[in-house]
């Protein structure tokens, strides 16, 4: 691979994305690498989409399965879209800086906003804790997020609960899907999750490829506590809208599996309603058995095509 600058895009021009391999971007203080995987040349070039992944992951999620198989960014690329895939700063190859156990929501979505100003108008496609970075990213750089996928998506903190600062009243809601399962962390430190965490909440559906379980967790990495509280609405509150009728001005979509505890119909159900998103419910299409990683369980092949005929039907 090679580093290089980034060009601009032009959607559906067919101009500009011609980066190869990969690069970083982001701010000084919060760097991301982003590998760019370019598009199929027998087919018309598409918008570009960003790729940006949640807590404890980075962009590998959507590079390949942890049992070998294609993942969504060759995936979209073979069928014409220039496609970015973020690490997070201070995950995967991205550096971490000496706060990072402070990161916050906020700072990710700054840096992640570099790259999008830079080849926007792009699609944002954002899973779980990057969902709020994406609706951020959709309010304040309106004229450059064509339209967001959000998979099982964080919702903005606008419609959440606040919820106490107190480790004993969250650890009580732990299983209280209304209020997303949430789990407390304490601030200043780097948080680190177990197998029976990874298999309670990412890994507990039944087209979860079991037999890849423990090579999956080793890609999982170590979190910043403020992201994680952030995402749950604890203490100070997580990342919220000022303007959630500019971020609703676009095409939105949002995809949940029914074996996802975070994520019941009800839940993303609100979030839709909120930013006046269109919804894919899969057991709706007759998919059952799906969890929260939905771009590596054994039937995203399947989910892949579905997101990818809605982007066609929006002219995307």
């Amino acid at each position: 691979m090679q580093f290089v600058s980034v060009g601009t895009s032009g959607g559906n021009s067919g101009q500009g994305g011609d980066v190869r391999g990969c690069f970083y971007s982001g701010t000084d203080e919060n760097p991301i690498y982003v590998d760019y995987i370019a598009p199929s040349k027998n087919i018309p070039k598409k918008w570009p989409i960003v790729m940006l992944h949640g807590a404890f992951h980075t962009g590998a999620a959507y590079l390949t399965t942890p049992d070998g198989r294609q993942g969504w960014a060759p995936d979209f690329a073979a069928r014409g879209y220039p496609v970015y895939v973020v690490d997070w700063p201070g995950h995967g190859r991205s550096p971490a800086n000496a706060g990072f156990a402070n990161l916050t929501t906020f700072e990710i979505a700054s840096s992640v906003s570099v790259l999008v100003d830079q080849i926007g108008p792009a699609i944002i496609l954002a899973h779980s804790a990057g969902g709020p970075v994406a609706w951020w990213l959709a309010e304040n750089l309106p004229d450059k997020v064509a339209a967001v996928v959000g998979i099982a998506p964080g919702p903005p903190a606008n419609i959440q609960t606040l919820l106490p600062d107190d480790p004993v009243i969250i650890d009580a809601l732990k299983f209280d899907q209304s209020k997303g399962c949430p789990v407390y962390s304490r601030v200043g430190e780097t948080v680190y999750v177990d197998l029976n965490f990874i298999q309670s909440f990412w890994a507990n559906g039944p087209r979860f490829p079991k037999g890849a379980v423990k090579e999956y967790a080793k890609s999982i990495v170590g979190e910043s506590a403020k992201v994680l509280n952030e995402r749950f609405n604890i203490g100070t509150g997580g990342l919220k809208l000022s303007a959630p009728e500019v971020v609703a001005g676009r095409p939105i979509l949002i995809v949940t599996g029914d074996r996802d505890l975070r994520h019941p119909k009800e839940v993303d159900g609100a979030v839709a309603n909120y930013l006046h998103a269109e919804t894919l419910w899969l057991p709706d299409v007759g998919i059952i058995g799906n969890g929260h990683m939905l771009m590596i369980e054994d039937n995203s092949d399947e989910i892949a095509a579905l997101i990818a005929a809605w982007l066609s039907k929006k002219g995307l």
